[in-house]
């Protein structure tokens, strides 16, 4: 091979090399930090980039990878790597035990969902931020938690899920980071702390149910009670109707009686009107011979004495007069 044949070769060599190292193909939500000479110069973008090779360099930074032992054991590895996933990213941080505010030692594992907004920030200004984010996730779950019992750590998720994104957020918005959510995964009290709970909740049952039982049977009572009420009260209007129908009933008898008695007297009157026999004499014999008849009853079937008026003439007399208004009203 001649001179000019190597010469050829490599330049030929030199030209390819040119191309792969300048030209760098990004793929979309991934960008590429790159410095010239140690400085920082431009970040590529999704698409196609040419850069100067030899001059310009992409930085590399930390990512996190979780590797799984033949055992099953999971362990984290961090890996270099020259471009920057802008794509929203989860960690499952391992458990971690903390105390909360009532002393009770607690196991926590959180998970994080957050997502790389500015690729020069989470280079530059952040060493690890893999490891970074995750150290700054425990020591603000210590921190939360520690302000909570235990009874408010089971209860209140989504608080707890709140302060941690809004605390996270706030202190990775340097990085260049945005946190979109924060969610805690199990929460396990130790074993005795769990079957005192238990114990808890299952007399709490049975005191709820207590109660209802209990206003149950008042309830009942009260609807008994009001049944009742209701009963004597209805019971009680019907007497003061059948009273007041009684009275009524009464009132009309006599009403009619007066008025048959006020009948028979205008038609005696109008009887005797042409004679001189007084009328009042007939109904006073008619009065004192019913008397006289209440008296012989009252008396019983075994009584013999029967007590006369002294004023026996005024009784004959009576009857004279009787006879007399008899044979008038005959003609």
């Amino acid at each position: 091979m001649t001179a000019t044949g190597v010469l050829a070769t490599i330049f030929f060599l030199f030209t390819a090399v040119i191309i792969v190292k300048g030209v760098r193909i990004i793929r979309q939500s991934e960008a590429m930090v790159i410095e010239r000479l140690g400085k920082y110069r431009t970040t590529l973008n999704a698409g196609i980039n040419i850069i100067i090779p030899l001059i310009d360099r992409p930085r590399e930074i930390a990512m996190r990878a979780v590797a799984e032992r033949p055992n099953g054991v999971k362990i984290t590895q961090y890996k270099l790597r020259d471009r920057v996933d802008q794509r929203e990213t989860v960690f499952d941080f391992p458990k971690q035990g903390v105390i909360t505010k009532d002393n009770v030692v607690t196991e926590i594992n959180a998970l994080i969902y957050f997502q790389i907004i500015d690729p020069v920030k989470a280079v530059y200004e952040i060493n690890n931020l893999p490891n970074a984010i995750e150290k700054l996730t425990q020591t603000t779950l210590r921190n939360v938690i520690g302000e909570l019992e235990l009874d408010e750590c089971l209860t209140s998720r989504d608080t707890i899920n709140m302060k941690l994104r809004a605390i996270l957020d706030e202190a990775t918005n340097k990085w260049g980071v945005k946190v979109n959510r924060v969610e805690l995964q199990d929460i396990n009290p130790p074993k005795d702390i769990k079957e005192a709970m238990e114990k808890q909740m299952r007399a709490e049952r049975t005191r709820r149910a207590q109660i209802i039982d209990a206003e149950g049977t008042k309830r009942a009572a009260i609807l008994e009670a009001e049944g009742r009420k209701g009963a004597d009260i209805n019971q009680a209007e019907g007497q003061r109707q059948a009273k007041i129908l009684q009275a009524e009933g009464d009132a009309n008898a006599r009403l009619q009686i007066a008025e048959a008695e006020a009948e028979a007297i205008r038609k005696i009157a109008n009887a005797v009107a042409d004679t001189k026999a007084d009328p009042t004499q007939y109904l006073i014999a008619i009065k004192y011979i019913d008397t006289i008849e209440a008296v012989l009853k009252d008396g019983g079937a075994g009584s013999k004495t029967v007590f006369m008026p002294y004023e026996a003439s005024g009784l004959m007399s009576s009857v004279g007069g009787l006879k007399e208004l008899m044979n008038a009203a005959k003609d």
